[in-house]
């Protein structure tokens, strides 16, 4: 069957190309620089692997992406052409119209394993201390074989694992999920969070001081959220708690 809609306008054939389940979020996969098959699906981890082959597949016929051959290793690459990069501007309108008018999270769109992944992207390594340092995070509200991650900082390389690093842990992370989430979206202020112990964590009183600063945040996270609901309601009371720190 043709996933065409039989009109000859642009935007229906840039829908043909974009609009089915998973393509866009493939695509910001791409623009954060993940060129691997295992990085990607990484970056969406409630994507089968048989459908993301198949979605690559979709955008390389569509020319969005070029594959290559890896020369050191088996599989390949996957980089943007020119078309892909051009989505740029339309992947990030797309996320500022969710942040300020898509549904209110529920429980089910809370999925831990993105979360550390999205984290492991947007730590500020500078302000982290030189060497080695492993972040463990236990959340409760996730499913019971899906709740505890880590996050190992060694000199500026990030990276996120599933089971432990067998490193020590420098700072323990404890939390509802929602609200770790809430709080990386930018609808709760971290700091009240923490000294609210709805946050808690365990290690050195240097790094608990300093733990706030490490995390950027969503990228949207001080972006006005302009749907009514619990989510605009919490930003409002969190930027005043803010203002009145």
């Amino acid at each position: 069957m043709s996933r065409g809609y039989g009109q000859y306008c642009p935007l229906s054939l840039a829908a043909e190309v974009l609009c089915e389940r998973w393509t866009l979020l493939v695509v910001s996969r791409l623009l954060m620089n993940c060129s691997r098959f295992n990085e990607i699906h990484k970056g969406l981890p409630r994507m089968s692997a048989s459908l993301l082959s198949q979605r690559l597949l979709q955008l390389e016929e569509s020319g969005v992406l070029r594959r290559e051959k890896i020369t050191d290793g088996r599989g390949y690459s996957y980089h943007l052409t020119e078309a892909g990069r051009d989505l740029a501007s339309l992947v990030n309108g797309f996320a500022v119209w969710g942040h300020e008018w898509a549904r209110d999270l529920t429980q089910s769109d809370l999925d831990p394993r993105f979360l550390v992944w999205s984290m492991h992207l947007r730590l500020d390594t500078r302000k982290m201390p030189a060497g080695r340092t492993v972040l463990e995070f236990d959340f409760s509200g996730a499913p019971a074989d899906c709740r505890r991650f880590w996050l190992v900082n060694d000199n500026g390389e990030v990276e996120m694992c599933l089971t432990h690093p067998g490193f020590d842990v420098d700072l323990s992370v404890r939390s509802d999920l929602k609200v770790f989430v809430e709080c990386w979206r930018g609808f709760r202020d971290l700091r009240n969070e923490i000294r609210a112990r709805r946050i808690k964590l365990r290690g050195p009183r240097d790094l608990k001081r300093q733990f706030p600063d490490w995390l950027l945040l969503h990228v949207l996270a001080g972006h006005e959220r302009k749907r009514g609901g619990p989510e605009r309601t919490l930003a409002r009371r969190s930027a005043k708690y803010s203002s009145s720190d």
